[in-house]
């Protein structure tokens, strides 16, 4: 599969030949939604946590005799049906996290690149770089390339200047290459990448 390359400028200034076991695999919806739901549990704190009846202030004594009173039977002021009493089969705290083998985890991610390929939202750019920390061109540079909602930019190493310029744009998203995820390939309509990310990509998927 060949896709052209752009510059800056948005002018096409060559083609790249993408490795279809990569970009153009059939898609299995179903390992992406896995491998997107284990992403978003794992991300979870887990920290979430209520009181018990052990665990409330209070509550030492029998609140009144067992007999005798007319009252219901009562052994604690701090069972679950009394004011400032425990809370029953509440959240404490917990781990989310979820396995998945690398096998799975490197078909989804194919998968995804793939789904971006076919869909012509996947944008190939010769390389990424500003003289400064510029946000107004940044928005020119994703009008030029012709995108007009949230992107995703891969680069090969870090580059603060990117990085920096695009930071105030709630819509682009700026990562290296080998930290790509499947949350963030379905997150964002736009996949830009560079002609090193993409050997960086190829190299680990491939």
């Amino acid at each position: 599969m060949r896709v052209p390359v752009r510059d800056m400028a948005g002018n096409t200034v060559g083609e790249i030949e993408l490795n279809d076991a990569v970009f153009g695999i059939e898609p299995n919806a179903a390992v992406m939604h896995q491998a997107l739901l284990r992403q978003m549990a794992n991300a979870r704190l887990g920290t979430h946590d209520t009181k018990t009846r052990s665990e409330v202030a209070g509550g030492g004594r029998k609140p009144w005799a067992q007999k005798g009173t007319g009252r219901a039977r009562q052994g604690s002021t701090r069972a679950a049906h009394w004011r400032h009493g425990g809370i029953v089969f509440g959240p404490t705290p917990r781990s989310y996290e979820q396995k998945m083998n690398r096998k799975m985890r490197r078909l989804a991610l194919r998968s995804a690149l793939s789904v971006k390929t076919s869909d012509q939202q996947l944008v190939v750019v010769d390389e990424l770089a500003m003289d400064g920390v510029k946000t107004r061109e940044m928005v020119s540079l994703l009008d030029r390339l012709g995108v007009d909602s949230s992107v995703l930019m891969l680069l090969p190493e870090r580059n603060e200047m990117v990085e920096l310029s695009a930071r105030n744009l709630p819509y682009v998203k700026v990562q290296r290459a080998t930290n790509l995820s499947v949350r963030d390939l379905l997150g964002y309509d736009y996949v830009m990448v560079t002609r090193g990310a993409v050997e960086q990509i190829e190299g680990i998927l491939g």
